[in-house]
């Protein structure tokens, strides 16, 4: 498919048919992102009142938390906006029917999500959440030169995706000219294989895991695989934090720049690096809060827990989410003129990769998806001490069911080898590590390449 076609058709009629308004809200980006900090700003609380009312009107929960915090919805301003006590993931895991907004228009889809933390999470999302992230994204790439039907390849794993590889989806994928490569099985046969096939579709972006991304340019190099993509423009990695040792690998390998992004699914695609490095929040779709141990605002430069609002999020409203993210924002401008916030640095999510039984190399949220999708688990801890040994650590809520046990021993086996030993622990709490951060996934395998 020619990417004139695909990005003035068929991703324009894919958006139309599904309700969403992709397009429109790209339009108005491609605009806001150059207004004034402070005129984004007034455009943030204008969304946020919006978002509040709303809240208020069609979420039980929300209402109450907002008439008893005694804000003024008619003046909102930021300093308003602190009276609203803070919410969390258990929040929103105990209270989601009472958050969600039944009739949205458009209607909700349910969605899970891990966490950095290790708790899962189900949660409803709407029609114009999904816009601000196909939207947001789009952008971000227009900062690098790649557009909408630009040859892009995918390094991704999430079975939302790669559980519908059959003869439609594969055809949406041309069409949209997208090859999607699974990170969660990485052998050294497959990665062979999926550097021919790069080199063979010749993107002009490529996308993926930061960890997936890395490993694949060191078997790159290793086995003194030389690429040649005169169409690749950058290298864009997301999921976990991008070391400034992969960021150079990936360089040395794909000849081009590498431009992190930010994001969670329950907040959303949050933000992307320019050509300058400098990652920029979403601003007009999300309102970023970064508070110390007390709940009150840290000092420009000062690291603090990134709490955010999602300003497009009123199917499930997230309003000052405890995202348990540690950022640093800048003082900085954008160096390109844009009013967007900037974020010096994210702390975080750190992932590691397992070993299959076989000796492929499996990404981690294969294993942590199959923990997140399941109903009464608020935290965990993964856990590869050998190739056949796993350690999981699980803290259970009312809604654990007795089976739990065996229903996650058996969806391991099936997903790393009927040979693995599962040993599960239910534990009161997980305790963090001397970084003070809890890491979901570890693997004490050593990697086979």
């Amino acid at each position: 498919m020619t990417p004139l076609l695909s990005r003035q058709l068929i991703y324009p009629l894919q958006e139309t048919l599904l309700n969403r308004p992709t397009f429109p809200y790209l339009q108005s980006l491609e605009k806001t992102q150059w207004l004034s900090r402070a005129e984004l700003e007034t455009l943030q609380l204008q969304k946020l009142q919006t978002l509040l009312i709303s809240a208020k009107q069609h979420s039980p929960w929300h209402a109450e938390r907002i008439v008893s915090s005694g804000m003024n919805l008619n003046e909102i301003s930021f300093d308003e906006l602190r009276k609203l006590p803070t919410m969390n993931k258990v929040d929103a895991q105990q209270q989601g029917q009472a958050m969600v907004w039944k009739e949205v228009p458009g209607g909700s889809f349910r969605y899970t999500t891990g966490g950095s933390s290790g708790a899962p999470l189900i949660f409803s999302y709407g029609r114009s959440r999904q816009a601000s992230d196909a939207a947001g994204r789009i952008r971000a790439r227009r900062w690098w030169q790649v557009n909408v039907g630009d040859r892009e390849v995918y390094l991704w794993g999430a079975p939302v995706e790669l559980n519908k590889t059959d003869k439609i989806k594969t055809i949406r994928d041309r069409l949209l000219n997208q090859l999607v490569l699974n990170a969660f099985t990485m052998s050294p046969s497959t990665m062979a294989l999926y550097l021919k096939m790069i080199q063979s579709f010749n993107p002009k972006c490529i996308y993926g895991y930061a960890s997936s991304v890395a490993l694949l340019a060191e078997y790159a190099k290793q086995n003194n695989y030389s690429l040649h993509l005169p169409e690749l423009k950058v290298v864009c990695t997301t999921g976990e934090p991008l070391y400034p040792e992969q960021r150079q690998l990936i360089t040395e390998v794909f000849k081009v720049p590498v431009a992190n992004e930010y994001g969670s699914r329950d907040i959303g695609f949050t933000a992307h690096e320019n050509s300058h490095q400098q990652m920029l929040l979403m601003s007009e779709s999300i309102l970023l809060e970064v508070l110390d141990v007390n709940g009150q605002p840290v000092k420009v430069g000062e690291i603090g827990e990134a709490v955010m609002t999602g300003l497009c999020s009123e199917a499930q409203a997230f309003i000052r989410y405890r995202t348990g993210d540690k950022i640093r924002v800048s003082a900085e401008s954008d160096k390109e003129g844009r009013g967007l916030h900037v974020l010096e640095e994210v702390l975080g999510r750190d992932t590691d990769f397992l070993i299959h039984q076989d000796g492929s190399i499996i990404h981690a949220l294969a294993a942590i998806y199959v923990l997140r999708e399941m109903q009464g688990i608020e935290q965990f801890k993964i856990t590869q001490q050998s190739i056949n040994d796993f350690e999981i650590l699980v803290v259970c809520n009312e809604c654990w069911k007795s089976d739990g046990l065996a229903v996650i021993t058996d969806k391991f086996r099936s997903r790393f080898g009927s040979a693995c030993n599962i040993h599960i622990q239910l534990v009161y709490e997980i305790l963090p590590e001397a970084s003070g951060k809890i890491r979901q996934v570890v693997s004490k395998v050593t990697l086979p390449i």
